[in-house]
């Protein structure tokens, strides 16, 4: 055996210094590591060297981008006009499939600026939407048309609009500032300053014929006139909005036209007109859980056909006007509507109905003119109004004499009337019909005079802001109403007063359940009914001393019950006048 034999080892030669020596195994896995590591390496420098291919991808985020206005060259100094290059960034977001519109930190002054379809405004938390005091910076909407009736539109310049756009959002919570105290005719002058008119200040908010619109958690003030206004638009939800609109006259807070499917929610509204005005005819509206003040109305109703409407949890304060007014004129039709859980705190003429045409029937306001000729005749000729199947349901409320609003700007007259009205429903041709009210109570300050509690022959009218005169009753006046209900409600008096609390006047099918009210020593009766027919009073109960718990007039009336209740506090229960038959009415129990 040949000891010199080894095992075979790998090896080859490496230089020519090293050519013949052997490897150890050692040795051999060190070099071969190494030129693994280099060979890698060469094979990075040389792919390095060569420039890599271009992939081309498909754009995978449209609709989804965020379009800084600041990189379309808007300033945000509060100084520089930026309308252009916000109405550019909305431009190319739309022209993208939509995504976001940002408006930054900073001051952003601009004219009119057309919002478009599937774009989203963001307004960031330190950002705000300044509006050129300058009304050259507005201009009309020519696809809006103008009616000249408040009822159809009366309006087209806007600040920020949409005609005929769906799927636009506007969000905060940034800010948008009208500067409508600019826009507003100095007291005194002879003659308005250009572009102070109705139809040329800006709404802060203007749409026309849009669909799935969303405003939400922006603070909208100091408008020009109304802060938003949505014409004949459906699938539209505002949520979260803080408006304070007290700069300039006719300040709505939202106004509406012939729109449906609206939602309102968590909103907050401070204004001097109508906070919630729903003109023509608007279908499927709900408004909860939102607070208003205003010097006019909060819920305000006007021509058209206004149907399925649903109010509840919200809370009213500070309102010198009627938080809920309805105003049917010949041809419209308001019905199916639920009010629910509201508190009024500090309110005038908390509920006021009333139907028919805009001039005297019987007899003329004071100070009132009556339309007479083709005027007349024509509203003669229009079918009457329907208002019908109107329910109000758990309202607190506290009325009061109206004093100025405290950060109003400028003066504002009140009526006598809404000094000392309360609720009041009075139609003018045939009849309001299945009216009813259900936990419901009203604290009134008085302040009714003997010559007041002796109107019987209230003029047959429809004034909007009760230019009619003085409705005869403290808490409630009901004319011409056919499906009157009231259960469990409470009416009480603060101060003196000689009217009675409730006048049914031509009431047909009325029907009191847990009635109680406070009376007077200076009311000749706690009650009042006039050719009143089909009347049950139900557990009535009398608070303080009265005179007379009923007083019946009119020789139509008719089939009246007075059964059970405490009226043990008037000094009489029935009272007949006017040629009123004593056979009118039953008493039962009690």
């Amino acid at each position: 055996m040949n000891t010199n034999l080894r095992r075979a080892e790998p090896h080859f030669v490496s230089s020519t210094a090293s050519r013949g020596r052997l490897f150890s195994r050692r040795e051999w896995l060190t070099w071969l590591s190494s030129a693994s590591l280099s060979t890698v390496l060469l094979g990075q420098r040389a792919l390095a060297a060569e420039p890599a291919p271009q992939v081309v991808r498909a754009a995978t985020d449209l609709g989804a981008r965020t379009y800084n206005v600041r990189e379309f060259g808007a300033k945000g100094d509060g100084v520089t006009l930026d309308t252009a290059a916000v109405q550019a960034a909305i431009n190319a977001c739309h022209a993208d499939q939509g995504g976001t519109v940002l408006i930054p930190a900073g001051v952003f002054v601009i004219g009119t600026v057309e919002l478009k379809s599937n774009v989203t405004l963001h307004i960031s938390a330190q950002g705000k939407l300044l509006g050129s005091a300058d009304g050259k910076h507005y201009h009309a909407i020519a696809e809006i048309p103008l009616s000249g009736d408040t009822s159809l539109n009366d309006g087209n310049v806007g600040m920020l609009y949409a005609v005929h756009a769906e799927n636009i959002t506007l969000e905060g919570p940034g800010t948008i500032d009208g500067q409508g105290s600019k826009f507003r005719i100095p007291e005194g002058a002879v003659r308005a300053p250009s572009g102070t008119e109705d139809s040329d200040r800006p709404y802060q908010f203007l749409f026309y014929r849009c669909k799935n619109l969303a405003v939400r958690d922006v603070f909208l003030t100091a408008g020009a006139i109304h802060a938003v206004r949505i014409i004949q638009s459906s699938y539209v939800q505002l949520t979260g909005l803080h408006i304070h609109n007290r700069v300039n006259r006719n300040n709505d807070g939202f106004h509406f036209i012939s729109s449906d499917h609206v939602h309102i929610s968590n909103c907050d509204v401070e204004c001097q007109d109508d906070a919630c005005a729903l003109f023509g005819s608007c279908k499927f509206v709900t408004v909860d859980d939102c607070s208003f003040s205003t010097r006019w109305s909060v819920f305000r109703f006007g021509g058209g056909q206004a149907e399925n409407i649903a109010v509840s949890n919200c809370l009213i304060h500070e309102t010198y006007g009627c938080p809920i007014k309805m105003v049917c004129s010949p041809e419209a039709r308001f019905e199916n509507m639920a009010f629910s859980n509201l508190v009024m705190r500090n309110v005038t003429g908390p509920i006021s109905i009333t139907q028919g045409p805009h001039r005297p029937a019987r007899a003329r306001p004071p100070g009132g003119q009556e339309k007479t000729g083709a005027s007349a005749a024509s509203e003669d000729a229009l079918a009457p109004g329907v208002v019908r199947n109107i329910s109000f349901r758990g309202i607190q409320a506290t009325v009061v004499v109206p004093i100025a609003l405290p950060d109003t700007p400028f003066t504002t007259d009140y009526h006598p009337a809404e000094i000392k009205s309360c609720i009041g429903l009075s139609a003018v041709d045939g009849f309001l019909e299945n009216i009813s009210f259900e936990d419901v109570q009203v604290m009134f300050p008085g302040g009714g005079t003997e010559a007041e509690a002796a109107v019987r022959d209230v003029p047959l009218v429809i004034g909007e802001y009760y230019e009619a005169g003085v409705l005869p009753a403290y808490a409630l006046f009901a004319r011409n109403v056919r499906g009157l209900r009231l259960s469990n409600v409470r009416f009480q008096v603060a101060g003196a007063e000689a009217r009675p609390a409730v006048v049914l006047d031509h009431v047909i099918d009325a029907a009191f359940n847990g009635f109680t009210a406070q009376g007077t020593k200076e009311a000749e009766s706690l009650l009042r009914l006039i050719d009143a027919q089909d009347v049950l009073l139900a557990g009535s109960r009398v608070l303080d001393n009265a005179a007379v718990f009923l007083d019946v007039e009119g020789a139509s009336s008719s089939r009246i019950t007075v059964e059970g209740g405490d009226l043990s506090r008037a000094a009489k229960v029935v009272a007949f006048n006017r040629g009123a038959d004593v056979k009118s009415v039953k008493l039962v129990g009690g």
